[in-house]
């Protein structure tokens, strides 16, 4: 009977573990079922998060600093420092007469010092932020919300508008060249002033700080239209409202220093690669580009200068080179960053023979007195290098190419416009400038401090003690 019990024991056991088991392998499938659901979920979920990922990757890494780029824009700053003090300095300075050699190495040197204390209280936010077609805002005034976190792309936001701030500084400075030996200082100080505000920081936020030009397609990598066609106008105006430096045509007023020109142009060369291939902001293979262009285009146009003063006058001439060496820095400014080598060189030809040609057959054709030739290299070689931006950045000839559904004549187009307008606004503002100051407080010495010479009439010390 046990024995029974015990077999009966046993089978309902086995039973009801067979039974178990029974109602267990139905849920097996739902349980894999289940699984298989959830690998569809995290597979069908996947392509989202690694579309996802990259993006946010991305963001990240843009708003990461890179110390390569931030240590070459540092420098491209420091070059662009160089260019002006000393460089502009020792180049005009040489190119006046010796009465006058410290008068301009004042103007550019002091110009220098007040423009960069006026860009950051309000230059930099009023080309740099959100406003009008014309002028940004005061969001940034005096650098309100510029932290050392603060960032422009992968560079601090700091180390950008310092750059920046030597671009504002040195365009000012070039117009001196124009009515040099005979303006008032402080007539000087007071013009520069106004003209940032008027018209560099107009044209800078049309053209790089989301303006009117910038939308319309203008092409200017590092300034043609801003810097050069800009500070040559004004200095053309500035020269004819000023009038003629006494006994201009009559008697004989040399440079009285080719080596400090010499000097002063060698370092606006080694400085210039800081201003162009700084502009990229970013230390990658466009400005490297910057680089060879402005090398090549620079050389090329030493040797046009050279040689077509060579044919005309039957000498070269070390003045005809490094105001060749300028033409070519100039004209190829706005267009380093699109165009190719080739491209650079033959621009650099152009500049070249064009400029020669405007400081000697234009000047004479109208009989102004721009004493250090401003209009005839900045003004005449930003119109170049402007116009020819648009020609030589065509793919058949080694650039970058257009936007989508622009032609080269589209482009040429957009180029004459903001060259047009560049042009008719720094015209209008630079005249009405000189006047409203010569009306208040003059703007011309007296014959007699103008024969005596600036360095004693107006800083009361000589370059010179001989």
């Amino acid at each position: 009977m046990k024995k029974l019990l015990t077999a009966l024991a046993a089978a309902a056991v086995l039973a009801w573990s067979s039974l178990g088991m029974a109602e267990d392998k139905p849920a097996e499938p739902a349980a894999a079922t289940a699984t298989e659901e959830a690998g569809q979920t995290a597979e069908a979920a996947a392509p989202a998060a690694s579309t996802e990922a990259p993006a946010e990757e991305k963001a990240a890494e843009e708003a990461k600093l890179d110390s390569g780029s931030t240590a070459w824009m540092m420098t491209s700053t420091v070059l662009v420092i160089l260019m002006t003090v000393p460089g502009l300095a020792l180049f005009y300075g040489g190119l006046v007469r010796a009465k006058n050699f410290l008068s301009i190495l004042m103007q550019v040197f002091v110009a220098f010092s007040m423009l960069s204390v006026l860009w950051v209280a309000i230059g930099y936010s009023l080309t740099f932020t959100e406003g009008n077609a014309f002028y940004g805002g005061l969001s940034k005034a005096f650098l309100s919300g510029v932290t050392p976190a603060s960032l422009n792309g992968v560079i601090p936001e700091y180390v950008f508008l310092t750059f920046q701030l030597t671009f504002a500084a040195i365009t000012p400075a070039l117009i001196i060249g124009g009515f040099a030996e005979r303006i008032k200082f402080s007539s000087v100080l007071v013009f520069m002033a106004l003209w940032l505000l008027f018209s560099y920081i107009p044209i800078a936020h049309m053209v790089w700080g989301g303006g009117y030009l910038g939308e319309l397609g203008a092409k200017d990598f590092a300034g043609g239209t801003v810097v050069h066609i800009n500070a040559g106008v004004a200095a053309l105006v500035g020269c004819m409202v000023l009038g003629k430096r006494i006994g201009y045509g009559r008697e004989p007023m040399p440079p009285h220093s080719l080596a400090f020109t010499m000097v002063g142009a060698s370092l606006l060369w080694v400085g210039w690669f800081g201003f162009n291939v700084g502009s990229e902001l970013a230390a990658d293979g466009t400005a490297g580009l910057a680089m060879i262009n402005t090398q090549v285009a620079t050389s090329a146009a030493v040797l046009a200068w050279m040689f077509g003063e060579w044919v005309l006058k039957g000498k070269p001439s070390m003045l005809g080179a490094a105001s060749g060496a300028v033409a070519g820095l100039v004209a190829i400014t706005p267009a380093c960053g699109f165009v190719g080598p080739m491209g650079a060189i033959v621009l650099g030809i152009v500049s070249g023979l064009v400029c020669l040609w405007g400081v000697t057959g234009l000047k004479r054709l109208f009989g102004y007195d721009d004493s250090l030739d401003v209009f005839g290299v900045h003004g005449i070689g930003g119109i170049v290098g402007a116009i020819g931006t648009g020609v030589f950045m065509s793919a058949g000839w080694g650039g970058v190419g257009y936007a989508e559904g622009v032609t080269m004549g589209g482009q040429v187009w957009i180029q004459l416009v903001a060259t047009g307008i560049t042009i008719v606004w720094t015209a209008v503002v630079s005249f009405i400038l000189f006047k409203l100051i010569d009306t208040m407080m003059g703007l011309r010495v007296s014959e007699e401090r103008e024969r005596e010479g600036l360095d004693i009439t107006e800083h009361g010390e000589t370059a010179y003690h001989m």
